[in-house]
């Protein structure tokens, strides 16, 4: 097992589950480096069709460890060139802190065009809750809660909060949950976008998996392609978007995926794809 973090893959799902239950899951350096190894094997192995984010115990993450912060440790540290963590004190030191740490989970997610599923088990506050908004599907327990703590810790969002935020729930809803660092229930989460569904604690998991093994059975290349096109779609004009999807369309349908649909379709029968 990785400190502070569990990661497993069965039946084409990679499952990582954050382990720090007596510190409500927040961060720690080895949390973040196997977070990191993680994301990697996802994006690598072909194998892996979808993944799923959860924490043990009672939260989801609540973002930094607050004593690691306050001794000026944890993510106030510096890789030196034997890869070594040492102090930090300036103000470069914590710059290139997160950028080596912990701003490589949403580089990395960037990366990765399989479906990244947050299963929020209980309070995602502050990066908790940017981690949950860096994936593509947000399954909350009714217990959950949410919050952009920063403001009350007189600090900014150093992961990316402010990026996917304001393009979840729109600019102005995001200004009011940074600046004032409410906290929202599971209910008005969902209703406000921030969220996809709301399902009650025990059966969190379970409707999760069943998601995840939909996805993981359907055609993988195309399940790919969706989400990098919504995505670059994001970022680009009409016409370009236009020209990117012309050519994934042109490879989607030389799989044998696309046969089997095609096929099943005329014979009226259910899709047998290759998921993978």
């Amino acid at each position: 097992m990785e400190k502070d973090l569990v990661f497993k893959v069965e039946n084409g799902i990679a499952t990582i589950i954050l382990d720090r239950p007596e510190n409500y899951n927040a961060f720690s350096v080895d949390m973040i480096k196997n977070w990191i190894k993680a994301l990697e094997t996802i994006r690598d192995d072909d194998q892996i069709n979808v993944a799923v984010v959860t924490g043990r115990g009672k939260a989801f993450c609540a973002g930094g460890d607050l004593k690691a912060l306050k001794d000026k440790k944890g993510f106030f540290m510096e890789t030196n060139s034997e890869g070594d963590l040492f102090h930090a004190d300036k103000a470069l030191g914590r710059k290139n802190s997160l950028w080596k740490l912990i701003q490589r989970i949403p580089l990395l997610l960037e990366e990765i065009d399989k479906p990244i599923i947050a299963a929020i088990n209980g309070d995602a506050i502050g990066a908790g809750l940017d981690m949950a908004l860096m994936c593509d599907y947000r399954i909350a327990s009714k217990n959950a809660r949410f919050c952009e703590g920063y403001i009350k810790l007189g600090v900014v969002p150093g992961d990316g909060g402010a990026y996917y935020l304001p393009r979840i729930v729109g600019v102005s809803k995001a200004l009011e949950m940074l600046w004032l660092g409410d906290m929202i229930h599971a209910e008005e989460a969902e209703r406000i976008g921030l969220i996809n569904r709301v399902v009650e604690p025990e059966s969190l998991i379970e409707e999760t998996m069943r998601f995840a093994e939909r996805l993981a059975n359907s055609p993988a290349i195309a399940i790919r392609m969706i989400k990098r096109a919504v995505y670059s779609g994001l970022r680009t004009d009409l016409r370009t978007s236009l020209d990117f999807i012309s050519s994934q369309m042109a490879i989607v349908t030389e799989t044998q995926d696309f046969q089997e649909g095609v096929n099943a379709l005329l014979e009226k029968r259910k899709p047998k794809f290759q998921g993978r």
